[in-house]
């Protein structure tokens, strides 16, 4: 093989390698029509450490998933795509059990990973009958429960990020949403953007930004580019990190 057909397999594979990362992150259709949902990644580099999922369960469930892998780019994507390999995996032997869940993907990615990779990671479950939120939150930046009232809740029950330590412990948080609520969940690349000034957008810009949104639009898709917006405005589309945003808007109850 010469030189430059080995340039044009990397740069196939590379392009490959995006679009099954992008592919991971496909919003699926609301399977309850009292949630309205939608999230964006959007990365400094071609792959990048952030990632989101919203997976329909049965029972008239939906799990979401907001995750940060140390660094930037390859390595970081790998991380991550090992997270939510174990993540969709241990689901199947741990039930509903999110502490037990955390555990095993904690130790999956500490087993599997080199010394001093690791992963912050949002995981919870929205129950449509009783409208309850379980979660844990493994080194995470807190997602926010914005009340109709302007009042917020933020999710920090949980544990240390996963594959930092071997045997980490896990903790489970539950949170009653009504309609009307707004949960907002990001990583730290949407709140350290920072003006010409050097100031920090931080999470009072973020919540700041969310609740005017949501004032403005009652339709996720909306809120996201609103947030994001707001957000280039503040710091002139200067990004150097991996930027997730994802939004759930609770609707009136329908059964």
């Amino acid at each position: 093989m010469t030189t430059d057909e080995m340039v044009v397999d990397v740069s196939q594979d590379w392009l490959l390698a995006c679009d099954v990362q992008q592919g991971f992150m496909q919003t699926p259709r609301a399977a309850s029509g009292s949630l309205d949902y939608s999230a964006r990644c959007r990365q400094v580099r071609a792959l990048g450490g952030d990632c989101y999922n919203f997976i329909p369960l049965k029972n008239n469930r939906l799990a979401l998933i907001v995750a940060d892998a140390s660094g930037k780019g390859l390595a970081a994507a790998l991380m991550i795509a090992n997270v939510q390999s174990s993540l969709r995996t241990a689901a199947l032997f741990t039930g509903d059990d999110l502490a037990a869940l955390l555990k095993v993907v904690n130790h999956q990615a500490y087993t599997s990973s080199s010394e001093g990779r690791y992963a912050t990671l949002f995981y919870g479950v929205f129950d449509e009958p009783t409208r309850t939120l379980r979660y844990v939150n493994a080194g995470h930046n807190p997602p926010a429960v914005i009340r109709r009232d302007g009042s917020m809740h933020c999710l920090e029950k949980g544990g240390a990020p996963v594959g930092l330590f071997a045997d980490s412990e896990y903790g489970e948080g539950i949170v009653k949403l009504e309609t009307g609520d707004l949960l907002i969940a990001f990583t730290d690349g949407l709140t350290e953007v920072t003006n010409q000034s050097g100031e920090e957008w931080g999470v009072h810009g973020l919540m700041k930004a969310a609740a005017s949104a949501a004032q403005c639009s009652q339709d996720a898709d909306n809120l996201v580019n609103l947030i994001f917006n707001t957000m280039d405005d503040f710091s002139r589309g200067h990004q150097t990190d991996d930027a997730t945003l994802a939004v759930v808007r609770i609707g009136p109850r329908l059964f």
